[in-house]
């Protein structure tokens, strides 16, 4: 039997409930093998971001060769990349190792509202890794900063927006509705067969840190272990929204705590108790 192992490059959380330890969390929550290339160390905890570390882009390099030469990576979830050179140099390990199935996560704008990445490294993202990607996944905030657009306001505008994204070459656009408005959220998967919706019940809850690491690291996990795309993003909504609900539960530091990733073996040890 092979085992599914799916690859994380992102920035780390020392808080661990986003970036690599976030990713990490989700592969092995859903059956999969976690490998992980760091790309940033960042000092940060429930209440903020308070200082960021770059990885040299030679050494990520290495982390890339070192992983991709030895193990079967069936799937390649990418997040938090801070500067033009470390997207060049990770395009460049991508094409050198073939890499496939590629889940594009770009965390472009902090909860404050501001960008993450410099114009030129935007730009520099949607020349070198979009047009790489099975499937981009650009909350509001990310997806109108790709287009230099104002924010979607409805279904109609995500979906345009998505479309417009998909012109810069990935296979499909996830445009994520987490943070609009409504009783329900919804995602909306754009592709060259349309357009197929994901719809949630919005979740009162104070616990949502790590959610976009989390669905687009659980929609890896589902490639790696052979779903479709659309399969892939279905089962990776359902998690999260179980995440988030269990999360509810958690009393983890004084701000914006993490999502509860290992809900279902936690309940398993509680049973027992």
């Amino acid at each position: 039997m092979t085992t599914p192992i799916a690859l994380t490059i992102a920035g780390s959380d020392s808080s661990g409930g986003a970036g690599i330890q976030a990713d990490l969390k989700t592969f092995s929550a859903l059956g999969v093998y976690g490998a992980s290339v760091i790309s940033a160390l960042t000092a940060q905890n429930t209440l903020g971001v308070f200082g960021i570390f770059d990885v040299a882009p030679d050494f990520i390099a290495a982390q890339m060769d070192a992983v991709y030469s030895d193990l079967a990576i069936s799937a390649t979830k990418i997040g938090m990349l801070s500067r033009a050179e470390t997207i060049e140099m990770i395009a460049a390990g991508l094409d050198r190792h073939r890499a496939k199935n590629i889940v594009l996560d770009p965390v472009m704008v902090a909860a404050s509202g501001d960008l993450l990445l410099k114009p030129d490294a935007i730009e520099t993202l949607r020349q070198k890794l979009l047009p790489r990607s099975l499937v981009v996944t650009p909350n509001l905030a990310e997806a109108a900063a790709l287009l230099g657009a104002p924010t979607a306001r409805d279904e109609i505008e995500m979906s345009k927006q998505g479309e417009a994204i998909l012109a810069f070459g990935p296979r499909a656009v996830l445009v994520k509705g987490g943070h609009a408005e409504g009783t329900s959220s919804m995602d909306l998967l754009v592709d060259k067969d349309g357009i197929h919706r994901f719809t949630a019940r919005r979740i009162d809850a104070k616990n949502t840190h790590g959610t976009g690491c989390t669905l687009s690291s659980a929609i890896a996990a589902g490639l790696a272990k052979g779903l479709s795309l659309v399969e892939a993003v279905a089962v990776a909504k359902n998690y999260v929204s179980e995440a988030i609900e269990a999360g509810r539960k958690l009393s983890i530091g004084k701000g914006r705590g993490p999502i509860h990733h290992f809900y279902s073996l936690w309940r398993k040890f509680d049973s027992k108790q």
